[in-house]
């Protein structure tokens, strides 16, 4: 089974994206990136944010995507997933339900 991981920088690690087109890596990368630099804002603590991705009721050109994210800080975790047809909307659905988490950690 070869090693389908993504690193990026030492605080995000992706894995099930290898099929993701390049185009679409691009939006993900960013729209991830700059999720996390809120991240670390919020969290003095941050660690590491890891989104494994599933694709999920695959029947001919339709596709869920099923996406699963660890947020680690201070040795805990926080976890979060989403499922639906949309990637982008699945990804941002699931940096949502984690940030909501990390607002209601903080207060």
């Amino acid at each position: 089974m070869e090693n389908d991981e993504i690193n990026l920088g030492d605080s995000i690690q992706l894995s099930g994206f290898k099929e993701i087109n390049s185009g679409e890596m691009i939006i993900i990368k960013k729209m991830i990136g700059s999720q996390v630099r809120k991240f670390q804002d919020m969290i003095p603590d941050f660690e590491r944010l890891k989104i494994y991705m599933k694709s999920v009721h695959k029947t001919g050109d339709h596709m869920q995507y099923e996406i699963h994210a660890d947020l680690i800080h201070a040795g805990k975790i926080m976890n979060a997933k989403s499922l639906d047809r949309n990637l982008f909307v699945t990804i941002a659905d699931v940096l949502n339900k984690l940030e909501n988490s990390i607002k209601k950690y903080t207060q």
